[in-house]
């Protein structure tokens, strides 16, 4: 019989056998009791083993203490070194180009029509009659006398009369009338046409909206990994990748109704009442005061002692012509240019900047975090337990029938010491494991 491989021996079959062997150190520890009786049945054994191998009243029972070899699993820890994919997130700045809306301000030429008032002044001629002061140089005679001097030389004293000439100033009084301009301030009515803005208020509505940024979360794919468990299978998994943050411009709608005034101009006639200065000449009489001259001559006597010459003066009529001025007033007939101011309407056609307000989209760049994950393979050490089939050697006690002389059977017996199990013993030798008889307690009822 050759020994049983590793790949043989079941679970079962070594139960089975542990059970055997079980009955067998019973049954061998018992025979002198008779529990054999019935312990086991001769039907479960070939006839070959039933067969009387020797006297049985000249044999005797010696037990043996065998080995065989029982292979046991065990559970070991083994620890190695697994390759394991860890995933981190890693942020980085990605530039992102976004719009925002700009007010701008452009203005516009727009051309309306006013009515400007221009004024013109006229000149008109009118005549008037003024009294012109005439200046006229007359001359009157006057006779006065004149001591004329006469020079003798006289040797003796003499008495002489000197007329000495005294000037003296008078005023006398002149009368004149003149034409003094009297200015006296006169209303006067006037009419012209105004312009007058007239404001009203029309409803207008205008879209206020915007653009406003939404953050909306995305979450990230699902994706397929291989991952190792515990006892270093390989199973698929479904990993759910980390999401990210998505901006996105939506436009919102804002129409509000504004009141906008509208300006516009009518006319309007406004009567005024101007200030108009008028001059007339009212007739003013001036009293003058002329100064003149009069020389009047002092005679006094001188007496001398000496010779000298004497005058004498002789007296002598002379005439004087002597100027004066008569102012007489003639009338005169004068014209003037008396300035006429007007008015009269021009339309016009002005050009004015309106501001228009537009909007436009601007670009600008930011700077948005974008979540990526960075797979990292590392070393792991992993404890496994791992199936270790360990052989051992267990004890166990074997029953033989042994003839107690040899004379009784002829023959010697070959005992071979230690024989265990799977060894093939002689005729003579009673094995419980022999071939014939796989339960070993074939036999072992006397």
């Amino acid at each position: 019989m050759r020994p049983l491989s590793r790949s043989a021996v079941s679970p079962l079959r070594r139960v089975v056998l542990l059970v055997a062997a079980g009955f067998g150190l019973f049954a061998a520890g018992s025979a002198e009791a008779g529990l054999f009786c019935g312990a086991c049945r001769f039907r479960a054994c070939p006839p070959t083993c039933a067969a009387p191998t020797a006297c049985y009243t000249a044999c005797k029972v010696e037990r043996q203490v065998a080995y065989r070899t029982v292979y046991k699993t065990v559970c070991e820890p083994q620890t190695t070194m697994c390759q394991r994919t860890t995933y981190r997130t890693v942020y980085e700045d990605q530039p992102q180009t976004c719009y925002r809306t700009v007010n701008e301000t452009s203005y516009r030429e727009e051309q309306y029509t006013v009515q400007r008032p221009v004024y013109e002044t006229a000149e008109r001629e009118e005549q008037y009659t003024v009294m012109r002061p005439v200046t006229e140089t007359r001359y009157r005679e006057q006779t006065y006398t004149v001591q004329r001097p006469v020079t003798e030389t006289v040797n003796r004293p003499i008495t002489r009369v000197v007329c000495q000439p005294i000037t003296e100033t008078r005023e006398r009084e002149c009368r004149r009338t003149v034409m003094r301009p009297v200015t006296e301030t006169v209303n006067r009515q006037r009419c012209y046409t105004q312009m007058v803005p007239v404001t009203t208020y029309r409803n207008v509505t205008r879209d206020m909206g915007g653009y406003q940024t939404i953050r909306e979360y995305c979450p990230g794919p699902v994706r397929r990994r291989t991952i190792r468990d515990c006892n270093g299978c390989k199973q698929k998994v479904c990993v759910q990748m980390p999401g990210f943050y998505r901006c996105r411009r939506v436009y919102v709608p804002n129409p509000q109704t504004t009141q906008v005034p509208c300006t516009t101009y009518r006319p309007q006639v406004v009567r005024q009442n101007c200030p108009v200065q008028v001059t007339r000449y009212v007739p003013q009489t001036v009293v003058q005061k002329i100064p003149y001259t009069v020389t009047r001559v002092e005679r006094r006597q001188v007496c001398e002692n000496r010779s000298y010459q004497v005058t004498r003066y002789v007296p002598e009529q002379r005439v004087n012509r002597i100027p004066y001025q008569v102012c007489r007033m003639v009338p005169e007939v004068q014209t003037r240019k008396v300035p006429v101011r007007s008015c009269r309407m021009v339309s016009e056609v002005r050009t004015r900047r309106v501001p228009v307000c537009t909007q436009k989209q601007v670009a600008y760049t930011v700077n948005r975090r974008v979540a990526k994950c960075v797979p990292t393979v590392e070393q792991v050490p992993v404890t496994r337990m791992v199936n270790r089939v360990v052989a051992e050697q267990v004890p166990y006690e074997t029953c033989r029938l042994v003839p107690a002389c040899d004379a009784c059977t002829g023959t010697t017996t070959n005992y071979a010491p230690g024989a265990g199990f799977g060894t093939t013993l002689p005729a003579t030798t009673y094995s419980p494991l022999s071939p014939g008889c796989p339960d070993g307690l074939c036999g072992a009822s006397p």
